[in-house]
């Protein structure tokens, strides 16, 4: 055995200190490192490998529904920020400004983007002129800078990665069903790729972008019972058009304003996938993004024909599957240990026994589970067993969420559950009024996460005032 071996440390139990467990696990799995800059991140080549598969999946989904890709500037100056009064303002506490040229004052202050709709503003203004201009379906891949006060690695930190979406079009109507399929496309992403159940809503007006008309959501809870807010999409109606002066000229040869979106999905979703799924041994990664889907773990790799066996298996497999051979001279057990904690889906064991009875061993990830199998049928054998690691991580998920999910009629109730069971959704009636939303919050801790679109009736009355109830919401206290 090799004298300079990577030791795989022991990693905080999640019982004992949520927290602490989701460092440690992004530290030793390789995902981050810090840097010298308070708030921002190294996402190393694992976890950078995890957001390319997010990416390609993503990107793939858009384009099949007509997006096309561009990319703005990183700096905003502040006059076109401040078109938009809304936006600027709900946006100002997080914004960093660039203020020197090299060695000279800039005339005028850049904002270095929050987000780009003042942006994807400007330009539609200087190229849509005629209806036969429209829609417009642009998406891009960038990193954003918010002025974050606390930062935690992919759940919050001043620079992060994302894909943002910008679509113009020439009526109300189309603008809303754009928003409404983006985030049709990100609950689906989630559920079938991620292996996370999402509750589909819409944001309370006290929670919607800054200059949004609506905003959508899909919530997704965390092993600890935390909401975490996985995807947006917004309707912004024609505010944007009308403060930029974007303007077509419609069929019937009328000046016309046209009707905007916005939606977009952040490296936030790493943190949702570790938060999710992951466990006391480390990472738990569902297939479809994992950076490798098995690795294959030569025993008593020493003895003859061992890793030739070993080496042919992973040419055959690396056809369709992300494979990766540890032919390392760590002992088998420290690689099983390193492994689990990287959240490989699934652990092929190869040795001399196996050889002779031309069988392997397959291990899945999320259960512990070895099922021996031929080596003739171990192409189809491990694409079940990739099937069965996402069905299996969803369906724990889903159990967890039920579990932590709270039918409430009044605020006591509120109370009594959570101190019972701990963190989770509560879903509860409201009669629409801010004060008691906010009451809610300021009695319970928690706070609305959103209006789901799948509406429950509950009680005739609001959680809060005891007033004629409007809407179902789900609460929670969130990421």
């Amino acid at each position: 055995m090799a004298d300079n071996k990577k030791t795989v440390s022991e990693i905080t139990s999640m019982d004992e200190d949520f927290a602490q467990w989701y460092t440690d696990i992004v530290k030793k799995a390789e995902l981050i490192e810090y840097t010298s800059v308070k708030g921002c991140m190294v996402i190393r080549p694992y976890g950078y490998a995890i957001w390319e598969n997010i990416q390609r999946i993503l990107d793939s989904m858009f384009k099949k529904t007509g997006h096309e890709n561009v990319c703005m500037p990183m700096f905003i100056p502040e006059s076109l920020l401040q078109k938009e009064k809304d936006h600027v303002e709900g946006f100002a506490p997080e914004v960093a400004w660039v203020t020197m040229g090299g060695n000279e004052k800039l005339e005028e202050r850049l904002c270095v983007r929050p987000t780009s709709e003042t942006l994807f503003c400007e330009h539609f203004s200087n190229v849509v002129h005629s209806y036969r201009d429209l829609p417009k379906l642009y998406n891009q891949w960038v990193s954003v800078v918010r002025w974050e006060k606390t930062t935690r690695p992919f759940l919050r930190s001043r620079e992060f990665l994302w894909q943002e979406g910008h679509t113009l079009h020439a009526t109300a109507e189309e603008a809303i069903a754009e928003t409404e399929q983006m985030l049709n496309i990100y609950a689906q992403f989630c559920e079938e790729y991620l292996a996370i159940p999402v509750v589909k809503g819409r944001k309370t007006d006290s929670d919607k972008f800054a200059g949004a008309e609506a905003t959508y959501a899909i919530e997704a809870l965390m092993h600890d019972g935390k909401a975490l807010q996985a995807g947006t999409s917004h309707y912004f109606g024609d505010g944007f058009a009308k403060a930029f002066d974007i303007t077509y000229t419609s069929k019937d040869n009328v000046k016309t304003y046209p009707h905007q979106t916005s939606w977009g999905m952040t490296t936030r979703l790493i943190g949702a996938i570790i938060m999710t799924h992951g466990d006391n041994n480390g990472l738990v990664l569902p297939p479809a993004v994992a950076p490798v889907q098995a690795v294959i773990i030569p025993i008593a790799q020493h003895k003859p024909g061992v890793l030739d066996k070993a080496n042919e298996l992973k040419t055959r497999l690396e056809e369709k599957f992300r494979i990766k051979l540890d032919d390392t001279n760590n002992s088998p057990g420290w690689k099983f240990a390193e492994y689990e904690m990287k959240g490989v889906p699934v652990r092929i064991e190869i040795g001399p026994k196996d050889m002779e009875a031309n069988q392997c061993v397959l291990v899945t990830r999320h259960n512990n589970q070895k099922t021996v199998v031929s080596l003739d049928e171990l192409e189809s054998a491990l694409e079940e067993k990739l099937r069965e690691v996402r069905d299996g991580l969803y369906a724990m998920a889903l159990e967890n969420r039920e579990k932590k999910t709270y039918a409430c009629k009044t605020t006591d109730e509120i109370k009594a559950a959570l101190a019972e069971k701990g963190d989770g959704f509560v879903k509860a009636m409201w009669c629409g009024d801010e004060e008691c939303e906010d009451k809610v919050k300021e009695l319970t801790g928690v706070g609305s996460r959103c209006m789901p679109l799948e509406q429950e009736h509950i009680s005739d009355t609001c959680v809060c005032c005891g007033k004629p109830a409007k809407k179902l919401v789900y609460w929670g206290i969130a990421y």
